[in-house]
């Protein structure tokens, strides 16, 4: 399950936690730099979404996450594991059993030789554990891994596919499935690169609604990059990356009106770094034509922000 950490700038009871962190790679001698000195907090327990242009470092962001990628500075702790510390012993480890990862292309998620309910077990085979728990005896061991892989299916609603091998699955019940082998050993979170991207909406929607129940019944952290519109405006916190740092958020709420009727209320919010430096939206700096440098006035609550005229 996931564990709480403490950290000076955020204290305590984050599930993932990144401060200025950086990532640059090198291409026929040119550098880039996909992160440029990023922070983000998501608390245990979370359903939020990434979004992002191509290019923002969204994608470079999740794979340092998933542990497939190693940050270039900064600080980088998942469910109390420093990324930036970890050796590749370590690393492997970490990406068998604190995360789990859901790619788009649903042939890179499962082996196709083997049944859904074999593609569930083989992460427990390879850890050696049942669920990630360890069980003494390689018969009760068999059981267990029987009884969470069955567990698994059943609470995504493909419990009628555990005989059938990929090619013999829908493109939904094949992102189930993935999502399943990803929760097979109780990763503290789950991470998903689009996983919608190749699905119809109507798909797309069951396969949410499968993270969306992973989230309310196993209480998995969940930090999905999407594009799809959907995914983003029915989680509660949608983190938008711009030039390889978080520049705003999206808080959504359930509210009742006075007759009891509800709906679902959202602020969008610029994120702050320790330096005190603010990405305005896009649609702001374009609507009153910001260049160069603003105004800036203190009032006793808030900021006002002026073009400079």
């Amino acid at each position: 399950m996931a564990e709480e950490q403490d950290h000076p700038r955020y204290g305590s009871g984050a599930a993932i936690v990144c401060d200025r962190l950086v990532r640059i790679f090198t291409a026929d001698g040119v550098e880039v730099q996909a992160l440029q000195g990023l922070d983000l907090l998501v608390a245990p327990g979370e359903l939020m979404a990434l979004v992002g242009a191509s290019g923002s470092g969204k994608s470079t962001l999740l794979q340092i996450l998933a542990g497939l990628d190693v940050p270039t500075a900064g600080t980088a702790t998942v469910a109390g594991h420093d990324l930036m510390a970890m050796r590749s012993a370590e690393r492997l480890r970490y990406r068998r059993e604190a995360v789990g990862f859901v790619w788009q292309q649903t042939a890179r998620n499962l082996l196709p030789f083997l049944t859904a309910a074999q593609n569930v077990a083989l992460p427990m085979q390879l850890s050696g554990t049942a669920g990630g728990v360890a069980t003494r005896g390689g018969r009760a061991r068999r059981r267990a891994r029987e009884e969470r892989t069955g567990q698994l299916l059943e609470l995504l609603g493909i419990g009628h596919c555990r005989d059938r091998r990929p090619a013999e699955l829908s493109g939904g019940e094949q992102q189930r499935t993935a999502i399943a082998v990803a929760l097979a050993n109780q990763p503290a979170v789950l991470l998903a690169d689009e996983p919608t991207g190749e699905l119809d909406s109507e798909t797309a929607a069951d396969v949410f609604g499968a993270f969306r129940t992973v989230n309310d019944e196993l209480g998995t952290t969940v930090v999905i990059v999407t594009h799809d519109p959907m995914v983003a405006g029915e989680v509660r916190r949608t983190v938008a990356i711009r030039d390889g740092r978080t520049s705003s958020e999206v808080l959504r709420r359930i509210a009742l009106d006075a007759d009891g009727q509800e709906s679902v209320v959202e602020r969008e919010y610029a994120t702050l770094d320790r330096s005190g430096r603010v990405q305005l939206p896009r649609e702001f700096v374009e609507a009153l034509g910001l260049e160069h440098r603003v105004g800036l006035e203190l009032e006793p609550d808030h900021v006002q922000v002026w073009p400079d005229n």
